[in-house]
């Protein structure tokens, strides 16, 4: 059984933070869940595209206001406390806040914890990290 505390891990490596967000990693590849699952911040009044071009994610709103727009067809979605989204396309998307959104995140194959995101808005495929390092 893996039992972590959210303020715990902010604590440690597991907070990742970047211009705008942070993501605390609570479960990683290495904990063999097959998945990966965070606890992400967005910052209010800020815009962030991503395009996980190796990785499936879902996403539930936990807290927080913004909205979300698939770069390819324009459609854009609120996001507010209940609602849930999935990249089940590796889709190309901005995600703005309102005001500070919490995010409940799974990604598929789980992310190592030692990501960042790359000049086009994606993680590297998994294996590749290892591969580098």
């Amino acid at each position: 059984m893996i039992v972590r505390d959210l303020e715990e891990a902010r604590k440690g490596e597991r907070l990742v933070t970047a211009n705008g967000w942070d993501s605390t990693r609570l479960l990683l590849a290495g904990d063999g869940m097959g998945f990966s699952f965070h606890i992400t911040r967005i910052a209010p009044g800020t815009t962030h595209e991503f395009h996980y071009k190796h990785h499936f994610e879902s996403v539930y709103c936990i807290s927080g206001h913004g909205e979300i727009e698939d770069l390819d067809t324009g459609k854009t979605y609120q996001i507010r406390p209940g609602v849930m989204y999935a990249l089940d396309r590796n889709d190309r998307h901005r995600l703005s806040a309102s005001d500070e959104l919490v995010l409940a995140c799974c990604f598929n194959p789980p992310v190592t914890g030692t990501e960042v995101h790359r000049e086009d808005g994606s993680y590297a495929p998994a294996g590749e990290l290892e591969q580098n390092a």
